[in-house]
């Protein structure tokens, strides 16, 4: 069903020219991939498997090896990879109804957020904590390239951070298209140069492996202790918020048909939560590469990726050689992950700043903060108390995550409480909904309280479990208790053809908006509250339609 509607009849020249602009500014902002409304049908032309390798691409970083590292230096072997096994579980199970969401209807994290227990302004907090993400890891992959430079070409650290920041800026400008061809071109290289020195290692040096297992870390504890598992969990868990960078490319996934549905299936899950697999790989690798080095170097440095594979790599070639292949993994991974985290925190901080202050500018304004503030941490030397800040910043991120999936898989597929079909345009949500925010806000207010020995120094090492218990409890418990209403402030959008097809995908057919006379998908259009006629999300986001009105209204009493 196509329905094109023109503007208010008799424009003036000033009107007309008014129009235009508005269609110029919507077709810029449909080349920044669709950051603030659905991705449609016609935008999507990758295959499930084109979808899926981009989106590992960005498990490219080498920050998991820190991770691993700085666990297994602090609580030993066994603890540490406890420690990482409990945290992918916990990490698979959130993400996977999450993932699903985004491939299935073509909307990044941040919608979902909203119609899964937020609201429409309510989201704007994970957005803020998102955001907060991208440009956390975005400046630890950067300071381990800066090590990297240091390491092999005598750059000094401050200039290596601002090296590792100005050089995605050419590659993330023009969003999907270049990130697909980065990852794609760049995987078979990475995969190599991060595999075959640790298999040589491992294999030419068979003791490293006994030390590896027996290695009984700082706490000198070689039996599993519980304490120190959740610790590190702790850690580890501050990559949960990674499933939102998995889904900003997710959501570029095809229709999902009877022919596809299984391709369809493997990639999402693989592309979606699987990613944790293969950090499950990386962290470990990184204790058994910094046990390795640690007879070497200080704990501190056996911690940095870039010494652990110089030391892997001189296993097996000489030194000057070692030195090179560790600088250029190490650069390799920081552009697949760092154009990841560029474009990702772009869309997050885009979607939060359009909706609090009704105005769109453009994903490269906050491309450009997210690299400034990225750049600010490293140049404070984030890296040196890493841990500290992941376990902190691990909570929040939990009580978003597990809210939102709990919200999925009880309030909308068992209790039937939060609709089904995601909702994510402005009039059609409450601007607050209690089940989801109040849910985060206790969820990451007694984690807190926990983490800073607030409720007593014996629990401080559970935090992080605090904080899913919590939020696993308090999202369906407090839909009961509000009934669902807050979900929806309406339930009809004003158009006659249905958002879904009769196999649940978007609908596929075209409206023109009214206000920017731009072509949009129906999953992205509902009837303007202001003209009845169709208007796009961005539009009602903005307030279009009603600077529309004032616009035409200051024209005609000329």
């Amino acid at each position: 069903m196509n329905a094109r509607t023109e503007s208010v009849g008799g424009e003036s020249d000033e009107t007309s020219e008014h129009s235009h602009q508005a269609g110029k500014n919507s077709k810029g902002e449909k080349t920044e991939d669709y950051t603030a409304r659905y991705t449609p049908r016609s935008y999507r032309r990758w295959g499930t498997a084109s979808v899926a390798t981009t989106a590992l691409g960005g498990m490219a970083y080498l920050a998991d090896f820190a991770i691993g590292a700085s666990i297994g230096i602090a609580h030993g072997t066994i603890n540490a990879l406890v420690a990482i096994v409990v945290a992918a579980v916990i990490i698979f199970i959130t993400a996977l109804p999450l993932a699903y969401y985004s491939a299935r209807f073509n909307i990044d994290l941040d919608l979902v957020t909203r119609g899964s227990g937020f609201g429409y302004y309510g989201s704007v907090l994970t957005a803020a904590i998102f955001g907060s993400y991208t440009f956390i890891f975005f400046a630890l992959e950067g300071s381990i390239m800066a090590q990297g430079l240091r390491l092999g070409l005598h750059v000094p650290l401050w200039l290596g951070y601002l090296l590792s920041t100005l050089i995605v800026i050419p590659l993330i400008i023009y969003g999907m298209n270049t990130l697909t061809k980065v990852q794609l071109w760049t995987t078979p290289l990475w995969l190599f140069l991060m595999i075959a020195p640790v298999v040589y290692l491992a294999v030419s040096h068979p003791s490293s492996v006994s030390d590896f297992f027996s290695y009984a870390g700082e706490s000198g504890n070689e039996k599993l202790s519980f304490a120190s598992v959740m610790l590190g969990a702790g850690v580890v868990l501050s990559l949960i918020a990674q499933i939102g960078e998995q889904n900003d490319v997710l959501r570029f996934m095809p229709a999902r048909t009877e022919e596809n549905k299984r391709a369809w299936w493997l990639a999402v899950v693989l592309a979606g939560p699987g990613w944790v697999l293969l950090a499950i790989l990386k962290q470990a690798l990184g204790v058994f590469l910094a046990v390795y080095v640690l007879a070497t170097v200080s704990p501190t440095v056996a911690a940095e990726p870039v010494e652990q594979f110089r030391a892997a790599f001189l296993t097996a070639v000489p030194a000057w050689l070692a030195i090179t292949l560790a600088v250029i993994l190490v650069v390799i991974s920081q552009i697949k992950i760092n154009v990841v985290n560029a474009y990702s925190g772009s869309l997050a901080w885009t979607n939060a700043y359009t909706r609090v202050t009704k105005h769109y500018p453009g994903r490269l304004v906050f491309l450009a903060l997210n690299l400034a503030v990225a750049l600010a941490l490293m140049e404070g030397d984030m890296f040196s108390v890493l841990n500290d800040i992941l376990g902190f910043y691990a909570n929040c991120g939990i009580a978003w995550i597990v809210t939102v999936g709990a919200d999925i898989i009880i309030n909308k597929m068992i209790l039937k409480l939060s609709p089904m079909e995601p909702e994510y345009r402005r009039t059609m949500l409450y601007a607050v909904n209690p089940v989801g925010v109040g849910s985060f806000l206790l969820a990451t207010g007694l984690s807190w309280a926990v983490y800073f020995g607030a409720l007593g120094g014996g629990i401080k090492p559970y935090s992080a479990i605090v904080a899913v218990v919590v939020a696993l409890v308090a999202t369906p418990l407090l839909a009961v208790l509000t009934k669902g209403r807050y979900y929806l402030k309406r339930t009809d959008d004003g158009l006659a053809e249905p958002r879904f097809d009769a196999q649940g995908n978007p609908s596929s057919g075209d409206y023109v908006c009214h206000v920017c006379h731009e072509v949009f998908e129906r999953p992205d259009m509902m009837s303007c509250p202001t003209h009845g006629e169709p208007i796009c999300s961005l539009c009602l986001a903005t307030d279009r339609h009603r600077q529309h009105v004032e616009f035409a209204t200051r024209v005609a009493t000329r």
